[in-house]
């Protein structure tokens, strides 16, 4: 079963915007993220889509709407689409490492 193997050192690294980079994996709707996030990571706005995913390595601090929330390697992350939701992220550590899934 190749098609259910994903190979992330063969994908190629993106980069749209400075302090991130990512190899993305699309199939069915979904994509698989490898992300790689610096302290160079600014968002430009609120966040409104979901993510679920894994801290590998690396700390990030998530404002959710006013509320704080670290996220450290070894925590899981799960946040719902919309407006409710709605958060920015902001690295603590030098870079910070996450598999994210999301919705296409």
């Amino acid at each position: 079963m190749e098609k259910c193997k994903i190979d992330f050192e063969s994908l190629p690294w993106e980069s749209p915007m400075p302090g991130i980079r990512f190899k993305a994996h699309r199939q069915n709707g979904k994509v698989l993220r490898l992300v790689e996030f610096s302290k160079d990571f600014v968002e430009p706005d609120w966040c409104r889509k979901g993510h679920i995913g894994y801290i590998l390595q690396g700390e990030m601090e998530i404002n959710f709407n006013g509320t704080l929330v670290v996220f450290r390697a070894g925590d899981g992350v799960f946040i719902l689409s919309g407006d409710e939701e709605k958060h920015m992220g902001k690295v603590i550590t030098d870079t910070m490492t996450a598999i994210l899934i999301e919705e296409e």
